[in-house]
């Protein structure tokens, strides 16, 4: 890492008032110069309630687009166009009217690793963290769950009265992990607990101890007892679990668990947006608030 670049970062975050947002599957030194690290629910948060003027979001475009629906009047950067999302572009505006079509009277819940097309279609968002309590609580007996099938496979299980219909969209870094894997993995580490991403394959999810978001998985190993875990989910997590619990261990479920869209952004990336305000992300003002509304249930239920 250049001490050069990071010093240039810091200097004109304070000079034009701008905030960096990272993930926490981004590479570490992003994080590093990051004001905030978590995960969807979280910077999406964190964008709507801050008062700079300039947003830099170092994550996917869909991450970027969330930040410029609930903060319209700031410049919201994106610092790598080429980080987009494979399960978002699964799922377009036409096939989900279509489908829309066809189930009346479901509820479109969405998750927020979609196109704000997409979301401006929906009645609610969701993330991974809200979405099992998001579907329990609509009064609706029908649901779309749209794109994730994993997630939505998951949510189905877990509010067993209500339909849902599923979309066939996979998150192909999550999904790619085999079942296999968790018994390789188990027999290495007897001792460690095996918690994983809901978008993750239903027979992964059937094999391990805990399921949750990127932040519950943190969450629950750092007050968990137990002092060795397998993780299911993106590598960069790594990276704070062993920060918050710097006396446990932590394996990777599979060495496939790497999202590349997520490892596109570099420090050169956030260097140049941050000189020259390129890569804004624009969205036209009727797809906008059409998804902030279905952005904005989700807080609110959320709070």
């Amino acid at each position: 890492m250049s001490m050069a670049m990071v010093e240039e970062i810091k200097r004109l975050k304070r000079e034009k008032k701008a905030l960096v947002l990272a993930h926490h599957y981004q590479e570490r030194e992003i994080k590093e110069v990051a004001d905030f690290v978590g995960d969807s629910l979280e910077l999406a948060g964190i964008a709507a309630n801050s008062s700079e003027p300039i947003l830099v979001v170092c994550g996917v475009s869909f991450m970027a687009e969330t930040a410029k629906i609930l903060s319209p009047d700031k410049k919201v950067l994106l610092p790598n166009v080429m980080a987009g999302c494979p399960m978002a572009d699964m799922v377009t505006v036409e096939r989900l009217r279509e489908e829309k079509a066809r189930f009346p009277q479901a509820k479109v819940v969405c998750y927020v690793n979609s196109s704000a097309a997409v979301k401006a279609e929906s009645d609610i968002c969701c993330t991974s963290s809200n979405a099992v309590s998001i579907v329990k609580g609509l009064p609706d007996q029908e649901i779309l769950f749209v794109p994730d099938q994993n997630l939505g496979s998951y949510v189905a299980l877990s509010v067993p009265e209500k339909t849902v219909h599923l979309w066939k969209g996979f998150c192909p870094t999550h999904h790619r992990v085999e079942v296999e894997a968790v018994k390789v993995m188990k027999a290495a580490y007897p001792n460690a607990k095996v918690m994983a991403h809901p978008e993750c394959r239903p027979e992964i999810l059937e094999a391990v101890d805990f399921i949750g978001s990127t932040a519950q998985l943190v969450q629950y190993a750092k007050a968990a007892s137990n002092q060795s875990f397998i993780v299911g989910t993106e590598k960069g997590i790594l990276d704070i679990l062993k920060s918050d619990s710097p006396q446990k261990s932590f394996e990777l479920l599979s060495e496939e668990l790497v999202c590349p869209n997520m490892k596109k952004t570099t420090l050169m990336d956030v260097l140049k947006v941050l000189q020259t305000g390129a890569n804004q992300v624009e969205i036209e003002s009727e797809v906008r608030e059409k998804a902030y509304v279905a952005i904005q249930r989700m807080l609110d239920v959320s709070k």
